[in-house]
């Protein structure tokens, strides 16, 4: 679905690309780092509202450059031996870590959407799996969900006993607010910020995941070392979510 909103994102994305290309022929200093890709650059491209979002090399956003960055400082531990069920795998870098697993699972209601090879139908709201997998990694995925308090519970059943889902979403200051499919694509992203939303979610998401029977942790961008975050241009939090032994 184009709307306005879209193609005001799409335009911005472009051009400040555009700029950065630019700027790098010139031979503009790299003195910023994203550490999906490893690479130095010039800066970063804006989309929406964030106007150091892209990784001009790569593309990598600021939650990706956020988990790749965790990820190797050791604060988040990859189950190599192990089994990770990956949700909507469109993070070339994540999809390259995770497949180093033993029993790695790319995911999605809609396979055809990515390049990735293997990818299955899995939809979150008939995930019936019991204990198979020790990570769950779903980015920008449970505001697309008729039931998020349902699809919470599937996921914690589908772990094994203290393995984590990673979960990421578009977050506001403000309580979270429910919507549902019912409501016209216009209305969802007027109030939800893109059209296949149903929800917007606040802070209070800790308190659904804690109710499905995890045990939290939550990791926010803000949190980390300023030079470090400003440096690679982290965004976004983490929420950390455990199943009890």
């Amino acid at each position: 679905m184009i709307t306005l909103q879209r193609v005001a994102k799409a335009a911005g994305k472009h051009l400040t690309r555009m700029v950065l290309r630019a700027r790098k022929a010139m031979g503009a200093r790299a003195n910023r780092g994203c550490p999906a890709c490893g690479r130095t650059v010039v800066g970063f491209f804006r989309y929406g509202d964030n106007a150091e979002w892209g990784c001009p090399e790569c593309g990598a956003s600021p939650r990706e450059r956020l988990m790749n960055w965790l990820i190797d400082e050791g604060r988040l531990r990859m189950p190599v031996d192990g089994a990770v069920l990956h949700m909507a795998p469109n993070e070339g870098s994540l999809v390259r870590r995770f497949s180093a697993a033993r029993d790695y699972v790319p995911a999605d209601l809609d396979p055809s959407r990515y390049p990735v090879p293997g990818v299955r139908r899995v939809d979150l709201m008939e995930l019936a799996e019991e204990g198979r997998y020790d990570l769950f990694y779903a980015s920008h995925v449970l505001e697309h969900v008729p039931d998020d308090r349902a699809v919470l519970r599937n996921i914690l059943r589908a772990l094994r006993p203290g393995g984590e889902a990673w979960l990421i979403v578009p977050l506001w200051d403000r309580p979270t607010e429910d919507g549902s499919f019912a409501m016209p694509p216009r209305e969802r992203e007027r109030r939800f910020g893109q059209w296949d939303h149903v929800r917007q979610y606040g802070p209070d998401l800790a308190d659904r995941i804690r109710a499905a029977g995890f045990d939290l942790e939550e990791i926010d961008a803000s949190s980390i070392d300023p030079d470090v975050a400003h440096f690679y241009a982290l965004g976004d939090r983490l929420f950390r979510a455990r199943k009890p032994s």
